[in-house]
């Protein structure tokens, strides 16, 4: 079952400590270390995971052994991003890598992808949307909460909510061309 739970405070510091350890593991391979997804915009509902993002210029052999021998566990099943409607299909724009957290840490995902990617673009303006628009995180949550209630397998749940994504992302996308947001 998926569980939807009010916003902590202690979501901004979980990222800390595991963007520490992510910097410490890679050094000059990570570019940046982001904190994105639901726990990143406050007052947001979600599920009591972190989404890390790193980008990086590569995604190479030497990143999935210096994660790994750091401790971090690779995702091997999961290789690219959902594409969204009226978005280029090619495979190198949604590439990714994910990783989950060092066994006894907490929960998180850690999405490692290219610089300057279309995938490496959406999760940053999509948390930058959600934090300049508070309605509209708000409606975002009650469509988690009702998702996570409804949905008798709890695997369809990114499947159901990735098109309500999308209307927010078109909407952030709209939002970006109006005020010059850069990432």
């Amino acid at each position: 079952m998926i569980e939807i739970c009010s916003y902590r405070s202690s979501w901004a510091d979980d990222f800390v400590q595991q963007a520490s350890a992510l910097h410490s593991a890679l050094g000059p391979l990570a570019l940046r270390v982001d904190h994105i997804g639901s726990t990143s915009v406050p007052g947001l509902a979600a599920k009591d995971v972190i989404d890390i993002q790193v980008t990086v210029e590569d995604l190479s052999v030497d990143l999935v052994t210096q994660l790994t021998g750091a401790g971090f566990v690779q995702h091997v099943r999961v290789g690219h991003d959902h594409v969204p409607p009226g978005f280029s299909s090619d495979a190198r724009h949604w590439s990714k890598l994910l990783f989950l957290e060092r066994p006894g840490d907490r929960r998180c995902n850690i999405h490692v992808r290219r610089n300057g990617m279309a995938n490496q673009r959406y999760p940053l303006l999509f948390r930058d949307y959600l934090r300049a628009h508070p309605a509209t995180a708000e409606a975002y949550a009650v469509l988690k909460r009702r998702l996570a209630v409804s949905l008798a397998d709890p695997k369809q749940y990114p499947e159901v909510k990735d098109p309500a994504v999308d209307l927010i992302y078109l909407a952030a996308e709209d939002w970006a061309g109006r005020t010059g947001w850069q990432p």
